[in-house]
């Protein structure tokens, strides 16, 4: 059941203020005072206050939608995720409105806050951290949560995914069993993922009582950023002999590199990605990478979701997915 959420009025009585003016801070805060501003977005905040943009006759019905958000739309991996997911919604006559927060909590929350408000009957997180404020938005909205991308970190509920430190851990095993001993971990974004696959890879390495070292930056994974992070990485460790990438834009684009260097793959670098998108079947050689089953993980939590929101209270634990390990002919 979906709980009474706070309204206009009790956000004006937290902060001692006429409705109106919470109204007005709401469509536009630069009409209140600063002060004010930093008030009533605290009593928001603490209230876990979410407006209703659907009609009031609707506000305690079903709205035969879920919310789904995600931090990238560029990102392959989501758009079959979404796929897989509207498979579901869509033969079940629901809708999905779809987010996007950039991989930053603080837009995941301004996301939720707004899809809340369109009295979505349920919602699909595609990460773990979360806002103090995200928490609050959707405890009081008392409507069913499932995260994907992850079965083995803590989730608020239902979760559905695959174990990313063991994946990235048995890619760079068998990338080791091939001979190679220099083995650099290239990752973007620094988002949750990419800090797992990087434990899952210096884990391997320690294993084989091997240095481990990583190059990573900041910004969104592309294929320019592969060679860039290949040339950043032989020049820190000239040693380098194969590379372990958190995705398959990274390990595609250090596979042009070594082209253009005229180094050859795998004899000289041996190259390994994750996910197993389309591309890494037709570049050639062709490239390794970790199978993950993202349209099916879609559906599996739209399926989920839709069964809590129609009083199924059965699943317990976190759904594992699973990944397969494709050494294709780069390693």
């Amino acid at each position: 059941m979906k709980k009474k959420r706070p309204v206009l009025q009790d956000v004006a009585d937290r902060v001692g203020i006429t409705k109106m003016t919470v109204s007005r801070y709401l469509r536009n805060p630069d009409q209140v005072s600063s002060a004010l501003r930093e008030k009533i977005a605290v009593a928001l905040d603490e209230l876990g206050y979410i407006p209703n943009r659907a009609p009031d006759m609707l506000s305690n019905a079903t709205s035969r939608a879920i919310g789904v958000l995600l931090p990238s739309l560029t990102n392959q991996v989501f758009a079959d995720v979404l796929r897989g997911i509207e498979n579901v919604t869509d033969d079940a006559g629901y809708q999905t409105l779809v987010a996007h927060y950039g991989y930053n909590a603080e837009k995941e929350e301004r996301q939720l806050r707004s899809l809340l408000g369109w009295n979505i009957d349920g919602v699909i997180l595609s990460e773990r951290t979360h806002t103090p404020g995200t928490l609050r938005m959707l405890e009081v909205a008392g409507i069913p949560v499932i995260e994907i991308m992850d079965c083995v970190t803590p989730s608020l509920d239902m979760a559905v995914g695959f174990d990313n430190v063991e994946a990235a851990r048995q890619m760079t095993h068998t990338i080791l069993q091939k001979g190679h001993r220099h083995t650099v971990y290239l990752g973007a974004r620094l988002d949750e993922r990419t800090l797992q696959k990087q434990q899952g890879y210096e884990i391997a390495m320690r294993e084989a009582g091997l240095t481990a070292h990583s190059v990573m930056m900041e910004e969104a994974s592309s294929f320019s950023a592969g060679a860039m992070l290949l040339r950043e990485a032989q020049r820190r460790y000239p040693d380098t002999d194969s590379l372990f990438c958190t995705n398959d834009d990274l390990a595609v684009g250090a596979m042009f590199e070594c082209q253009r260097q005229g180094l050859r793959v795998p004899e000289q670098m041996a190259i390994a990605g994750f996910h197993g998108h389309d591309i890494t079947q037709v570049v050639t050689p062709r490239l390794a990478t970790v199978l993950t089953p993202r349209e099916a993980m879609g559906r599996e939590a739209a399926g989920l979701l839709l069964g809590r929101i129609g009083g199924d209270r059965s699943v317990q634990q976190p759904l594992d997915v699973g990944f397969e390990i494709d050494e294709g002919g780069s390693i």
